[in-house]
């Protein structure tokens, strides 16, 4: 099994960097409706980028409202994906001290969610839905005809086929794995391989819509809440099905509005940006004031990020965290599992 690879890419830029063409933003106000609010996705370089699809599913799902829990707007977040964070037996509080941690599903020892839960804390476990990464212990399970092309930057770490009866029953097993560890809800990641225009696979909105129907099939029964990860062309087909978005830098590429339809709805939006000089100093210390305000709806303008729960990251996505009352945080991780720098 090999070492997972150190990051050298913000997760968000998997996608970014193979678009042949650039983007172009194309965000119109649509009437709201039923509260959910529905907008057009960033176009792509398909002749039918201004529309988005609609669902397929007939009939379509209504929003769920019998989880034990599901994120409300405003929560508090940390996410660390780098190593585990470290909690003792004897801990009153987490550092920092937030409602959610968001952490991954394969490193993260069970002893550590439940220490989490008993410090009222609850848990979003991460697992990459729509790629696959040779580091991880259920890796032989794919088979070569699962396999896309690489993710750019991701030594590793290829694409699915996300209609693979295959790939399917392996992320059952995840979720399964997440019930089974105490995990609040999940964050699958990389469920927009169709906007990689090398994805090798020949990818489709409708394939990724299709395939988080299905986990999303998986994850109610289990009464574990469910978010969508970036992928904001198809948040109008989908935005039913999940209870939460987690967004990598909506202000740096001004898509903040695309993912405004979350917050109508009532469902927070958790937001990542990764400005430049994140965490340097020895101390860790905090960004400059006007930087923590360009990427702040609170203290700026933010780009349209208003009602936003906002995190700023380093890229490498470890205990280092700023929010945007400018306070600073480090969250003490487990250096011996995870992704060793």
């Amino acid at each position: 099994m090999g070492q997972k690879p150190t990051p050298r890419r913000p997760w968000s830029i998997r996608r970014k960097l193979l678009l042949v063409i650039p983007i172009t933003i194309v965000i119109l106000a649509l009437a709201l409706g039923l509260g959910l609010g529905l907008t057009l996705g960033r176009g792509d370089g398909n002749d039918d980028a201004d529309t988005p699809p609609t669902s397929t599913l007939s009939p379509l799902p209504s929003p769920n409202t019998t989880l034990p829990w599901v994120p409300k707007l405003n929560d508090t977040w940390q996410i660390i994906l780098s190593h585990p964070p470290t909690i003792g037996d004897s801990d009153k509080t987490t550092t920092p001290n937030v409602t959610i941690f968001d952490i991954d599903l394969f490193d993260t020892p069970t002893e550590t969610i439940q220490r989490l839960h008993n410090l009222g804390k609850k848990v979003i476990c991460y697992f990459s839905a729509g790629s696959y990464e040779d580091w991880r212990p259920d890796a032989g399970q794919f088979k070569p005809e699962d396999l896309g092309h690489g993710l750019d930057g991701w030594q590793g770490e290829k694409w699915l086929k996300l209609s693979s009866e295959n790939v399917r029953k392996i992320m059952k097993d995840r979720i399964g794995m997440a019930k089974e560890k105490g995990c609040d809800g999940v964050d699958p990641d990389n469920v927009d391989g169709y906007q990689n225009a090398d994805n090798g696979l020949s990818l489709t909105q409708e394939d990724s819509i299709s395939y988080i129907s299905y986990l999303s099939s998986l994850t109610v029964p289990l009464n574990l809440t469910m978010g969508l990860k970036n992928a904001g062309d198809i948040l109008s087909a989908v935005l039913p099905l999940v209870h939460f978005s987690v967004n990598e830098e909506c202000v740096k590429y001004s898509e903040c509005s695309i993912f405004q339809p979350f917050i109508a709805a009532g469902k927070p939006v958790f937001h990542i940006e990764y400005p430049d000089g994140a965490g340097d100093g020895e101390s860790g210390q905090g960004l400059k004031q006007n930087i923590v305000s360009k990427f702040c709806a609170k203290d700026g303008d933010g780009e349209g990020s208003q009602g936003f729960s906002t995190v700023l990251k380093k890229m490498e996505l470890d205990g280092w965290v700023e929010y945007c009352d400018s306070s600073v945080e480090t969250t003490t991780v487990d250096d011996d599992v995870g992704n060793h720098d």
